[in-house]
């Protein structure tokens, strides 16, 4: 503590006398005044007891605080004083009782009794005895007056004043003004712990509150605060942390020296340049492990000492959230890329099917009247061929169209045989030989082909990506079978490396590949999964006998074998005459060739504007109409509408031709269902032909029933 003086009065003399002259009372109403008005009564207390040692005509005023400190014992210790040193020079400070003090001195030690009990102490020196006597003596002390000061209910402290010139009877007015005294300063003490305490609980709680990491160290880059945020984020307990150096404990090797050398350059010339910004590093926490984190450092000046704030945002979140918009964004790209290009093989499809109906459709009839073997064997070649190319097609298109999935029933065998189709020529290209074993009977399942095949596909894919990187023999098995419990199960295994058991559980996860950059996107298994899923079925990874890679698929099967299906006997119709619309006049031609094979006549139209002249002009009654979907100036659906609304019974004689089957179902969706038109794709052969005709004459039986 510092010696007390009134620097602006030089005349201690004069000050007394002023002083004296207002009156205790006065007096005391002016410290009220001061102490209750000031911010911090401690700028305060200084002058104060100035004041009162003056207006009490004495030498000393003094301030003591009192504690009882753990391990420590009782003490008395001096927290402010002042003195006249007019009279007592530069002697006269007053002494700190600590607890050896009072144990070797039975006075001490029956005040020190008193005075935690908030007792009165006054009298003079000479009636004082041992070490009390002596150290007043020492202090030139005649008379002697003290009162407690009570803060919260217990004795903060005591405020004392000493005549050191002559020995005094304190009067009741001197009693009542030094208790007055001691009361304000009590209440002064109360509101500012009050304060303090509300202000310590404001940041604590705003520090708890706080969703980001709040860690505050001093200049040396101990910390001393560790909000619960900051436990959360770095695992990290806050008496674990407390005391130790923020960069050794939460900054991973790296950011070491970044952060060390500027606290350094921040201290030595205030010209910090991370104080007051936000970026982004990494940090670690307990277990070692190393993340993302958006820190902001801010300055903060307590008591002299400078501190440091620093603000930690954990940035998983974000960058988990970044990474799901990045891959929402690449496969809505991905999905875009997809309808443009299944709208581009749409058109070339159409276009493809057109010379491929007819192909197939002459090779049928060419096969049905060749002269010679060998030219029903070369008519035959051909047709397989041109089949071929169009079951293709339709497998491209199946794969790259978004269309909902279409529960129909489909033989697991002919899935199996496009998707090898499909893959056939990478598999070839890439020397690998692919044994198939597929059920003898037929494993008819209830789903979408389209669908299917793509799972199948992407299988063997996958199986030809692996193999890339086997030096001899490559090999793929594809095999089919009704399992002991009657499901359907078809499985793709390859004598590649395998996948590694670490990340087997993962593989079917959005986006996770074990396939080098720009091989695959990492979507194909869980979309494949999702695909099985939907189906009701199951698919798994597991070893393979070679130690290669081998996926299954189970679905369930349906009741009735398609074999049963095929196996249904012809039935009889009583159609004698079609009319075919379409604008290419070779693939018309051709359907009209093999329905004059079975007994129809045909009426040809290349448009609906000539076929709805034509029909007006007829004297005989229309069997059935096959019309092309996709035309110029009339669709096939709108040939359906105008054609049915004249002609009513010709909605279940009614057969769209198309060579995009799967855009002809999102447009079938604007029919009636129990009006739906039968649906026959290019290229067509004879067997097509044959079951749109009995479809037909199912629908006449079931109109006429």
């Amino acid at each position: 503590m510092r010696d007390i003086t009134l620097a602006a009065i030089e005349d201690i003399s004069q000050a007394r006398q002023e002083y004296q002259s207002r009156g205790l009372t006065v007096v005391v109403a002016d410290l009220m005044r001061r102490l209750r008005q000031s911010i911090d009564w401690q700028q305060e207390i200084d002058d104060a007891l100035a004041i009162l040692g003056m207006a009490f005509d004495c030498h000393r005023s003094v301030l003591f605080r009192m504690r009882d400190i753990s391990g420590q014992g009782f003490s008395q210790t001096i927290f402010s004083y002042w003195i006249d040193r007019t009279v007592l020079g530069q002697e006269g400070r007053p002494t700190t009782i600590v607890k050896s003090m009072i144990e070797s001195d039975s006075l001490l030690q029956q005040l020190s009794e008193e005075a935690r009990r908030g007792t009165v102490f006054a009298g003079h020196t000479r009636e004082l005895s041992g070490f009390l006597r002596e150290d007043f003596e020492r202090q030139r002390i005649k008379s002697f007056i003290s009162f407690p000061v009570f803060a919260h209910g217990y004795v903060w402290g005591t405020l004392a004043v000493n005549d050191c010139v002559t020995e005094r009877n304190w009067t009741d007015e001197e009693h009542s003004a030094l208790s007055m005294v001691a009361l304000i300063i009590g209440d002064a003490i109360e509101r500012s712990q009050t304060e303090a305490h509300i202000a310590e609980t404001f940041r604590t709680t705003m520090l708890n509150a706080a969703l980001d990491g709040m860690v505050i160290i001093d200049e040396s880059g101990g910390i001393i605060e560790f909000n619960p945020a900051a436990e959360r984020m770095f695992g990290w307990k806050k008496h674990d942390v407390l005391g130790r150096n923020i960069v050794t404990t939460l900054i991973p090797l790296e950011y070491r020296p970044m952060l060390i050398n500027g606290l350094r350059s921040y201290l030595e010339s205030d010209a910090g340049r991370m104080i007051g910004k936000r970026f982004e590093m990494n940090g670690t926490n307990a277990k070692g492990e190393i993340f993302p984190v958006e820190l902001t450092i801010s300055e903060v000046n307590a008591a002299g000492r400078k501190l440091f704030i620093g603000a930690v945002r954990d940035l998983r979140e974000r960058r988990r959230a970044e990474e799901e918009i990045n891959r929402q964004r690449d496969r809505l790209h991905q999905n875009e890329k997809m309808a443009a290009m299944g709208s581009l093989l749409a058109g070339v499809s159409h276009e493809l099917n057109n010379p491929l109906a007819v192909v197939v459709a002459q090779s049928t009839l060419l096969h049905e009247f060749a002269p010679d073997a060998s030219t029903k064997t070369r008519a035959e070649k051909v047709r397989a061929a041109a089949e071929r190319c169009g079951r293709i097609v339709k497998s491209f298109l199946g794969m790259v169209r978004l269309h909902p999935t279409a529960q129909a029933e489909t033989d697991l065998n002919q899935v199996i045989r496009s998707a090898l189709e499909i893959s056939a020529y990478g598999a070839r290209s890439s020397g690998i030989v692919v044994e198939t074993s597929l059920s003898p009977a037929a494993l008819p399942v209830l789903g979408d082909a389209d669908h299917l095949t793509q799972v199948a596909a992407n299988f063997l894919v996958n199986s030809q990506h692996a193999l890339a990187s086997v030096n001899g023999e490559r090999r793929i098995k594809v095999r089919t079978e009704q399992t002991p419990s009657g499901l359907a199960r078809f499985t793709v295994e390859d004598n590649g490396p395998g996948i590694p058991k670490d990340i087997r559980e993962r593989i079917f996860e959005s986006y996770f590949t074990t396939k080098p950059v720009g091989v695959g996107t990492g979507i194909g298994l869980s979309i494949s999964k999702s695909i099985v899923e939907r189906h009701n079925g199951t698919v798994w990874y597991e070893e393979g006998d070679t130690g290669g890679a081998r996926f299954v698929v189970e679905l369930p099967l349906v009741a009735r074998s398609l074999g049963e299906i095929a196996g249904t006997a012809p039935k009889s119709t009583n159609i004698r005459t079609a009319l075919i619309i379409d604008d290419e006049p070779d693939v018309a031609a051709s359907l009209a060739d093999i329905l004059e094979l079975m007994g129809i006549k045909s009426v040809i139209h290349t448009g609906w504007t000539e076929a709805r002249e034509g029909v007006d002009r007829l004297d005989m009654e229309i069997d059935i109409v096959f019309s092309d979907l996709r035309m110029p100036g009339a669709s096939g659906l709108d040939i359906y509408r105008e054609l049915t609304q004249k002609r009513p019974h010709l909605a279940r004689r009614f057969v769209l031709v198309t060579g995009d089957s799967l855009g002809a179902r999102a447009e079938f969706e604007e029919i009636a269902p129990k009006l739906r038109p039968l649906l026959m794709e290019k290229p067509f052969s004879t067997l097509d032909v044959r079951g749109a005709l009995a479809a037909v004459t199912d629908q006449i039986g079931a109109e006429r029933s």
